[in-house]
């Protein structure tokens, strides 16, 4: 089987992170972009290599599909260590483990610590619980892969505490850009649904409450679907499974061919084989499908379990980005859930890393009136909140203008150069949390980035590795955006070197007064 070119970055990058010390590291790829199979090709490495590697997952599903592509795409064969299966005794170098199954007492006590060579561990968003703790402090001088399709470092912080690295992300914009996932297609629907009196556990929404606030709407849901997506494949998350069953009953009323599963289902598997053949239209399910399943002919996903975990999220957004011959975008509808909490996720969720972004994102999708696609509105967003900025950042120019600092203010600088990771960046990881180091803050200052405006040390590191990429790539540095800025010259950041240089030699040549004929508002670099 042969890689993609991001799969193969993943497993070299992983490789180096354990090479070099990092015995926990993470990796972050998108719903549909391969996980299993890159941590399968990383598995027949370690295993070519002598070690004895553990896959471990919370379902059972999640454990079937790892054994079954890892000896598809490998020809590895695993032991099992689930229930009354165990590896002990079985020549297998890899082992698919159920974390319930070997957190228990007595099942560890039966394991060396340095049974395991390497931990896999799938959708590890999971791995901070109890269970998961207890295995892998058990195994503690393995190292450490976690697996998870979380969309941005900022839902990462939690991870941070076990993690002590992000070896490789590939983003859910650049798999649609690259043609490896479909491009997504948001539509609000103005049906406004009251979460008011929805209480909060374990830091989401009441599934039980949840139920009770969607019912009331479950009638004008099913008409909306009616307008949008009659003629779609589409699968639709709910909170409960009564609901579930109720609104399967109600598009079956509305002449939608409506199906639902769940934990409980007997013919969950049958059900789930009609639903890929054709039989039925829509799909119904109470969190079920969030993991383990693929139906890439899904081109409509309708997400009526609101939620403020951005990976749960992402997980059932997921169910509908991969391709399929004839789908050339995935619909996604998104409804004006009413509620006081702001953290609700919504279609910007998926691609926006700052939460400025996505709010201007939200708000402009709402307006449109009509599916947009979430690519093009991200960079419209973007593009609002920088000339929001941009304004405000007028205003504080014109204050450092007067203080004469002769180092350039970080917001400047990201500004200039467009760097909405700088603008946007979130520490996940501890050390990266902690303040800028006096070598970091040295740097800084020596290649003229004013230090004390970074308060941690991982956007230190961030913007002091963007600082060495410009200048290989030969693009202006800090001092020559903060001159010609204060100048009134527009975003020197994303200018050469060497045409910064020219202008400036041209204004020193000319008594430090631009020279006749510059406009420096509608000045091009290019053209001069």
């Amino acid at each position: 089987m042969e890689l993609r070119p991001y799969q193969s970055e993943a497993i070299s990058a992983i490789e180096e992170q354990w090479e070099s010390g990092t015995n926990r590291t993470l990796l972050v790829l998108p719903t549909g972009c391969g996980k299993t199979i890159v941590f399968c090709k990383l598995t027949e490495r370690l295993v070519g290599k002598g070690s004895r590697v553990l896959i471990m997952a919370h379902r059972g599903e999640l454990l079937d599909q790892a054994a079954d592509k890892l000896y598809k795409s490998t020809g590895l064969r695993s032991a099992v260590e689930k229930a009354d299966s165990s590896c002990l005794g079985s020549w297998f170098r890899v082992v698919v483990g159920s974390v319930q199954t070997l957190m228990r007492e007595k099942r560890l006590a039966q394991f060396d610590p340095d049974y395991f060579d390497a931990i896999i561990v799938d959708e590890a968003h999971h791995c901070l619980s109890d269970s998961y703790q207890r295995v892998l402090n058990h195994f503690d001088g393995a190292k450490v892969l976690g697996v998870t399709a979380t969309p941005d470092r900022g839902d990462m912080r939690n991870l941070g505490q076990y993690f002590e690295s992000l070896a490789y992300e590939y983003s859910l914009p650049r798999a649609i850009r690259e043609g490896y996932l479909s491009p997504i297609k948001a539509l609000t629907i103005p049906l406004k649904l009251d979460l008011s009196a929805v209480g909060i556990q374990s830091g989401d929404f009441k599934a039980g409450d949840l139920g009770n606030a969607l019912d009331p709407y479950l009638e004008s849901i099913a008409d909306e679907m009616l307008i949008h997506c009659a003629d779609r494949k589409t699968v639709v998350f709910l909170p409960l499974v009564a609901t579930s069953q109720k609104f399967r009953d109600i598009l079956n009323a509305k002449g939608f061919r409506a199906a639902e599963v769940n934990g409980g289902s007997e013919d969950r598997a049958e059900v789930l084989a009609d639903f890929d053949a054709g039989k039925y239209n829509v799909l119904c399910n109470s969190m079920l499908l969030t993991e383990g399943w693929d139906c890439p002919s899904v081109d409509c996903v309708v997400v009526l379990r609101p939620t403020k975990v951005r990976s749960l999220y992402c997980q059932m957004v997921g169910r509908g980005t991969r391709l399929a011959e004839g789908k050339d975008h995935l619909l996604l509808l998104d409804f004006l859930w009413h509620t006081e909490r702001h953290e609700l996720c919504h279609p910007a969720s998926l691609i926006c890393e700052s939460p400025e972004v996505a709010k201007k994102m939200t708000e402009n999708i709402e307006a449109a009136g009509c599916p947009v696609d979430i690519e093009e509105a991200e960079q419209k967003a973007s593009e609002d909140v920088v000339a929001q900025r941009e304004e405000a950042l007028a205003k504080k120019l014109a204050e450092m203008k007067s203080r004469k600092r002769k180092l350039v203010d970080p917001l400047q600088f990201e500004m200039s150069i467009q760097a909405e990771d700088l603008s946007g960046y979130v520490p996940s990881f501890g050390w990266e949390m902690g303040p800028a180091s006096d070598k970091q803050r040295s740097a800084l200052e020596k290649l003229g980035i004013f230090p004390d405006e970074i308060d941690n040390a991982g956007k230190a590191a961030l913007l002091l590795d963007k600082l060495e990429k410009r200048r290989h790539a030969g693009l202006t540095t800090p001092k020559q955006i903060r001159f010609l800025e204060s100048r009134g010259f527009q975003h020197v950041g994303t200018w050469q070197f060497d045409q910064a240089k020219k202008l400036i030699d041209r204004i020193a040549a000319n008594s430090w007064r631009i020279p006749r004929g510059i406009d420096p508002l509608y000045f091009n670099p290019k053209e001069a």
